[in-house]
């Protein structure tokens, strides 16, 4: 039996087990179709980086995305992943301009393991949360402008969450995306976050990163036009989940280079469901 694109950009998005699946489950079907088809695409070219073995081979892979990308805009997509979204792209005003944002954000990735400071770190999130958010918001169903500067707000904060979970799963990969003259600030050095060894000047150092990703929540909820409060469900509940990760590894005091913290589905589904039915976070 073939599978269709559909399910394999079902198959795509759930198995990744990510909290966007459950922002996901409350939204109408054609909707729900283009987002998922959407965020097959963000996970392929991410696995690129992630399954990385050869840097040579991933940049060859993202190459071809680039050109599938242009490909599939001019009315040829190959990938089941294009052939899933290109019939949905023109209703949720999903543009190349995008697919090519994202592509560019993973190239970054091969071509950088560290950020000297924080403009050059918020470069990296426009490109690989900022536009993700954009694109969401469209999907959703937005209808103010304003929206889109919500969502690329919103994109950067649960990005840098993100990334405070992850310093020690990137540590083992060579990565460090904390920007250097922060770890210098702190007098950390970038050996200790690669051997992941804790001291009290890196949870001083996470503190300050996590209060950064607090206020970028609070910016942006505070700049969601209330017009699109119902709309923007899904993205809330993303806020909401992925706040809620933030403040487990807060309470941890930041206990992230030897683990992976994470919610159980279940809270996510609770916290998913509560922002659907109460309308707020």
């Amino acid at each position: 039996m073939t599978m269709t694109p559909e399910h394999y950009v079902q198959q795509k998005a759930a198995a990744s087990g990510s909290s966007f699946y459950y922002a996901f489950l409350f939204l109408p079907k054609p909707r729900r179709a283009a987002i998922t088809a959407f965020y097959a695409f963000c996970r392929e070219v991410d696995d690129v980086v992630d399954d990385m073995v050869d840097p040579g081979v991933a940049s060859t892979k993202l190459a071809w995305w680039q050109s599938e990308v242009a490909q599939s805009f001019a009315g040829q997509p190959s990938h089941p992943v294009m052939q899933a979204l290109m019939p949905l792209a023109a209703d949720y005003k999903i543009e190349q301009r995008h697919l090519q944002a994202v592509i560019e954000g993973c190239q970054m990735d091969l071509a950088q393991t560290r950020y000297l400071d924080y403009p050059g770190l918020q470069r990296y999130c426009h490109l690989v949360a900022g536009i993700v958010g954009e694109v969401a918001a469209n999907i959703f169903g937005q209808t103010q402008a304003q929206t889109t500067v919500y969502a690329h707000k919103l994109g950067q904060a649960l990005q840098l969450t993100n990334i405070i979970r992850d310093v020690g799963e990137d540590a083992l990969r060579g990565r460090i995306y904390l920007p250097m003259n922060e770890l210098q600030q702190f007098d950390v050095k970038a050996h200790e976050i690669l051997k992941r060894s804790y001291s009290d000047r890196f949870t001083a150092l996470m503190k300050f990163q996590a209060q950064r990703a607090q206020g970028l929540y609070d910016e942006a909820l505070a700049l969601l036009p209330q017009a699109d409060r119902r709309t923007q469900k899904p993205g809330l509940m993303m806020a909401s989940i992925y706040r809620a990760l933030l403040t487990e590894i807060e309470r941890d005091n930041f206990q992230v280079l030897h683990q992976r913290v994470s919610l159980t589905p279940l809270r996510k589904l609770w916290l998913a469901w509560k922002v659907q039915a109460l309308g707020r976070i």
